[in-house]
């Protein structure tokens, strides 16, 4: 243990340092080594077929409008506001363990926020009160407890919906952008076909990608409203609507080229040949051309609404998978369908379509957290406990424009050597800041470990080994364990050898002219006969325990055993003896 200390001591300063474990260590404690994944990281995203995939996205929505996910409280205190973020936290550890590795948290929720922003008044689910901040940034601290335990957190930000006519998102927005908020029902919509949507949701989401640590901006609603007549040709609607996209992706874009853009298409992008979307789709309903945004480097994840099941669910799968353009696609599962006052679903529904997306290698989103960690029909112990069962890598973004970034980093143990970083199983920890690798380390001090680092794209870029320091010294404790397990093998070989003699000396009956002495009966001992029998059980001859001496020079050389045996052919050892037959010819020579 003090050697473990020393080592993680040793680790905490490398840590400390800009690189991780460089070459300059090579002369004092640690001697390191880098080994080239680039080259094969892409032919070995699979260890065992498709079971265990070493990356892809699992993906959680969640929810904040209304708290339906979170918050579950009001932060309108100091003790409220602690308990309002172990909430979240409670919810990530969940998370966490079920090996989600994207969270898609609802920042923008309708033309208000979660975080203090310079363009939009709070949200009321925070503190209760809407326009009233609830006393601490939601979005930062939901960014660092998600970054703390190795997941992504992407800005989930609702674009054309703004909410209730009269409520303070949309009046906020009506008083400020005259004629641009659309009134259908009673809820407030921006206008698509005005150019000053797509600048305003362009600053917005340029206002979070520069003043937080996002992984990703998630554009949900990024469409006209199904409930509105789209009077433009339906070509010319889809540009306004991917005029607006292209204003977005360059503001996020030109500040940190890393942060993935992504969107919530409609889970039917059209008409297949075989299989018509019964007038519900993407493309032609709402002018959502998500394929094209992939194909066109305006997207970098696609989430796929796919909320169905059956003839409505695969073959539309199977037409995201065929269309991503090398990118990423995660269709959302309708879990929340497996709530009985929300549907009739069961849970094998939900697995089947989640085998048949890994055979497709896309990933698999949740709709919403809620349902996921409350259980519902078993799903988060299936997906915890077998589907995904082991940790996985984001899939890396190889198509963005590449800048410097700093790096996080990703863990692998195994006790075997050398570590296969191919293989899902050995990962333990993904994408951590160095904050959070020794915790990682301290928890596998009887593994080898390889530790490797991995840019903002999630591109790993290289490997640093602990040659002679980490693995080393695992090496040596499995040493140590095994010259005390010879050591304590050894030291219980003589005492049971010291027992033998001890046991040898009390129990040896004396051989005399061929004659065996036999012990006298103790009293109580109900005994009418002696048995003789050889060590491996057989018997030799049997007497009348008379008390007396027996013959016993008709007998091969060797080690016997004598018994006493009642009526009930029950015995009782007395001793052993032994023949030798040299002792009988000295005796007969002599004679």
């Amino acid at each position: 243990m003090q050697r473990l200390k020393r080592n993680l001591l040793v680790f905490q300063h490398i840590l400390k340092q800009k690189c991780l474990l460089t070459a300059a260590f090579a002369m004092t404690t640690l001697s390191v080594f880098s080994q080239n994944f680039n080259r094969t990281e892409q032919a070995s995203d699979f260890f065992s077929g498709n079971q265990a995939p070493k990356r892809e996205i699992r993906a959680m929505w969640l929810t904040t409008i209304g708290g339906i996910d979170w918050p579950h409280s009001y932060a309108q205190s100091a003790s409220s506001i602690q308990k309002q973020k172990q909430e979240l936290i409670n919810i990530l550890d969940k998370l966490q363990k079920a090996n989600i590795n994207t969270v898609l948290l609802q920042t923008r929720v309708r033309g208000t926020t979660i975080y203090p922003s310079s363009m939009e008044p709070w949200d009321g689910c925070l503190s209760g009160n809407p326009g009233k901040s609830p006393g601490y940034d939601a979005l930062q601290f939901a960014i660092d407890e998600c970054h703390k335990r190795g997941m992504e957190l992407h800005a989930w930000v609702v674009t054309i919906p703004v909410g209730k006519w009269n409520k303070l998102g949309c009046t906020s927005l009506r008083n400020k952008f005259p004629g641009l908020i659309m009134q259908i029902g009673e809820d407030g919509y921006m206008n698509p076909e005005d150019s000053r949507t797509g600048d305003y949701l362009a600053q917005i989401c340029n206002e979070i990608t520069s003043r937080y640590d996002i992984d990703g901006i998630h554009l949900d609603y990024i469409r006209y409203p199904e409930n509105k007549k789209i009077k433009v040709p339906l070509d010319q609607g889809r540009e306004y609507i991917t005029s607006i996209v292209k204003k977005i992706h360059d503001a996020v874009k030109s500040q940190k080229p890393w942060v993935k853009l992504s969107c919530s298409p409609i889970g039917k992008y059209s008409d297949l040949p075989r299989h018509k979307s019964r007038g519900w789709n993407a493309y032609e309903r709402v002018c959502q051309d998500a394929q094209a945004w992939l194909r066109d480097g305006l997207m970098d994840q696609l989430y796929p609404m796919m909320y169905f099941k059956g003839e409505n669910f695969f073959p539309f799968a199977n037409d995201w998978a065929e269309c991503t353009y090398g990118k990423m696609v995660a269709p959302g599962l309708g879990i929340y369908f497996l709530d009985p006052e929300l549907g009739n679903w069961k849970v094998k529904d939900i697995i089947t379509e989640m085998y048949h997306l890994r055979n497709l290698n896309t990933g698999h989103t949740y709709f919403r957290s809620k349902f996921f960690t409350d259980n519902h029909q078993g799903i988060y112990d299936f997906a915890s406990n077998e589907f995904d069962k082991y940790p996985a890598l984001v899939p890396a973004d190889t198509w963005s424009r590449r800048e410097k970034t700093d790096t996080t980093y990703n863990i692998y143990a195994s006790f075997d050597y050398p570590v296969d970083t191919r293989d899902a199983r050995n990962l333990i920890g993904t994408r951590l800041p160095k904050s959070e690798v020794l915790k990682y380390l301290s928890g596998v001090q009887d593994r080898y470990v390889v530790l490797t680092y991995m840019d903002r794209y999630g591109v790993e870029i290289g490997s640093k080994e602990i040659e002679t320091a980490w693995n080393a010294m695992v090496a040596q404790n499995k040493e140590l364990a095994r010259q005390d397990s010879i050591l304590r093998m050894e030291k219980k070989k003589k005492q049971m050898e010291i027992d033998r003699r001890v046991s040898f000396k009390e129990n040896v009956l004396m051989v005399k002219d061929k004659k065996l002495q036999v012990p006298p009966k103790r009293p109580g001992l109900d005994a009418d006969y002696i048995v003789v029998q050889n060590l491996l059980g057989n018997m030799c001859s049997m007497r009348r325990y008379t008390g007396e001496s027996i013959y016993v020079g008709n007998l091969k050389e060797g080690i016997y055993e004598l018994y006493s045996m009642d009526k009930m052919h029950i015995k009782h050892r007395l001793g052993i003896f032994i023949i030798e037959k040299k002792t009988f010819q000295k005796l007969s020579k002599a004679k």
